[in-house]
């Protein structure tokens, strides 16, 4: 058995979550932050059998796209000087993925 720990962006989660309840996978949903933007992201754990990694692998591909957005990075010119937006384009969205083995599971 594997436990996927999926750590999904905001956006991409509620049809990645229909997508697996429709195959019958059992998903627990937890809120999280990213530390570099400091945008809202989720992190989704999975017990599956490990015949089922690469199908679970395939609807996470396919709900989980990467997408280019503009934010602003502030600078500063010189010490006292006030801080000046500067635009920058960063990558988002997909999915950052581990699977880790399991060594007992327990359902009471």
């Amino acid at each position: 058995m594997k436990l996927i720990i999926a750590i999904v962006q905001d956006q991409d989660v509620p049809s990645l979550m229909d997508d697996l309840t429709e195959n019958d996978y059992r998903v627990t949903k937890l809120a999280s932050t990213g530390g570099f933007l400091k945008s809202g992201n989720t992190t989704l754990l999975m017990g599956v059998e490990d015949n089922q990694v690469d199908k679970v692998m395939k609807i996470i591909e396919a709900n989980c796209k990467t997408r280019e957005i503009t934010t602003s990075l502030l600078t500063v010119s010189m010490p006292g000087d006030t801080y000046m937006p500067y635009p920058l384009e960063v990558r988002v969205g997909g999915a950052t993925i581990f699977i880790l083995d399991v060594e007992r599971f327990v359902k009471i």
